[in-house]
């Protein structure tokens, strides 16, 4: 599976509370929680973003409380991917239990600016930076990560592969 989308960038210690401010936690909705997805660092994320973007960040990205509404904002929005240097544990799992595709490749992170437009090949574990016309290599999901993700979550994939 690939994906293609354009570059919003951030640096080290993006926190859950940033991702989805605390005053919109009301709500479990994934379609609300996108309209205020990043607004406390990026006022007009929710506004710009677009099915199939991607968020770059570097270190730490997810750090801060452990709940799943950061990863479910973002996916909402239609981000196709994060991709970090690194990511808090936390976040990691949630971002996996709800189906968010997460890559750690701090080579991407230091090539991709800003509206740089990124395709990601999730088998293979492939970032290219269209603008750049440049390569970076994550590790590849393994197979039933990739079935969580296709699946859209970890209690779809249950659901579906229980046996009785």
């Amino acid at each position: 599976m690939k994906k293609r989308g354009v570059a919003f960038k951030y640096g080290d210690n993006v926190d859950t509370d940033v991702i989805i401010p605390a005053r919109y936690l009301n709500t479990s909705d994934p379609s609300e929680l996108a309209k205020h997805c990043m607004e406390d660092i990026d006022r007009d994320f929710a506004e710009k973003v677009k099915k199939d973007d991607v968020i770059v960040a570097n270190k730490n990205f997810g750090c801060g409380s452990s709940r799943e509404h950061a990863p479910i904002a973002i996916k909402a929005s239609g981000v196709s991917c994060v991709i970090a240097a690194t990511f808090a544990r936390i976040f990691y799992r949630n971002a996996f239990n709800i189906g968010l595709p997460i890559l750690e490749c701090e080579e991407a992170v230091k090539g991709i600016d800003l509206g740089d437009e990124v395709e990601i090949d999730f088998e293979t574990g492939v970032i290219f930076n269209v603008t750049k016309n440049e390569t970076y290599k994550a590790e590849p999901f393994p197979p039933f990560i990739q079935e969580i993700i296709a699946k859209d979550g970890l209690v779809n994939y249950v659901s579906e592969n229980m046996i009785d």
